[in-house]
């Protein structure tokens, strides 16, 4: 065992990342709290494009993170 405190994520993430993700929850969050029923269809398609966008990053901030499968090319942005 060590003294070190275990961590929630594999390295440490930058500012920029973690800006990411804070977006990402703050759209999650904001949504969810909605009362979808009282919307008109273009504000429900303003939300849904904007879910559709922070799910894309995440997928991207994810394979930023991940080291690359074995035998698969590296598709990271260097």
């Amino acid at each position: 065992m060590t003294d070190e405190p275990s961590r929630p994520h594999p390295g440490p993430l930058t500012d920029l990342q973690r800006d990411r993700m804070r977006f990402a929850r703050y759209d999650l969050a904001t949504a969810r709290a909605e009362n979808l029923g009282q919307h008109d269809i273009a504000d429900l398609i303003f939300i849904i494009e904007r879910l559709r966008s922070r799910l894309h990053d995440m997928i991207d901030l994810v394979e930023e993170l991940s080291p690359p499968a074995h035998g698969q090319p590296d598709k990271r942005v260097p």
